[in-house]
């Protein structure tokens, strides 16, 4: 049986995409589909890679039974778009940069997180409001929609 594979991407994958990471991750456990995930996270810059997850992040997840203990941020690159099925970020400016990680998307595998909400505006950015708490609804709406539609996807 295939795994969906999945990577959530940010800027420094030390808040945003690995508060996705393991958000998602319950969200599967608890509909006993962990099984037909892969699921990580990613940045698109080098500048935290080796970094533990930010401890306001930790602190959040915690506040909701969730640990992301071991996680290190890694960067993402072009040799990652044939090894996945989604890549889900969460603001334009990743998006921008995944362009050009990338170049073209003829799999049609990058996609914002909220848009499977029904929104397009970006997922509060944390590390400039110091809000973790907005950010994590904000992660928890687009990830609860996201398995959603990605329940439609198992075969």
């Amino acid at each position: 049986m295939k795994k969906i594979k999945v990577s959530f991407i940010c800027h420094g994958n030390i808040c945003r995409s690995p508060m996705a990471e393991f958000i998602f991750k319950r969200l599967i456990k608890n509909e006993n589909l962990s099984d037909r995930f892969y699921i990580d996270s990613k940045a698109v810059s080098y500048e935290e890679t080796g970094n533990p997850v930010y401890p306001p992040a930790r602190a959040e997840l915690k506040k909701h039974g969730i640990s992301c203990d071991g996680k290190v941020a890694v960067t993402v690159t072009k040799l990652d778009y044939d090894n996945y099925d989604y890549f889900i970020y969460m603001d334009d400016w990743n998006y921008r940069i995944l362009s050009r990680i990338f170049g073209s998307d003829t799999g049609n595998k990058v996609h914002k997180l909220l848009t499977f909400a029904g929104s397009n505006r970006d997922v509060s950015d944390p590390w400039y409001s110091g809000d973790f708490t907005t950010a994590y609804n904000d992660i928890y709406l687009g990830c609860s929609a996201l398995l959603e539609f990605l329940k439609t996807k198992l075969n």
